[in-house]
């Protein structure tokens, strides 16, 4: 399943970022809807404060999940397609 170490370590990475349900509603919010800044990820979820939204998305980026594009003071989150199907299929349903 996994080519070499660098793999497994990506897969754990993952899996531990999914593994909590906030982190997991925005992965599931951003494969519905792609390129949201923070402050529209915060409306969607509602009950998110903005410094812990930010950690979300620090990890979630961290261990390739999630890709950022800058724009102006905007960052805008997108889910990595190519990453989510190798270890996460079930979000692109």
């Amino acid at each position: 399943m996994f080519e070499d170490n660098v793999d497994a370590r990506q897969a754990v990475k993952v899996y531990k970022a999914l593994g909590e349900p906030t982190r997991l509603k925005i992965a599931m919010l951003l494969t519905e809807e792609q390129n949201l800044c923070c402050s529209a990820i915060k409306d969607k979820l509602e009950s998110v404060a903005g410094s812990t939204l930010s950690h979300h998305l620090k990890l979630l980026t961290d261990c390739g999940l999630l890709e950022l594009r800058k724009d102006g003071t905007y960052i805008f989150y997108r889910v990595n397609r190519e990453v989510a199907q190798k270890y996460a299929p079930f979000l692109l349903v």
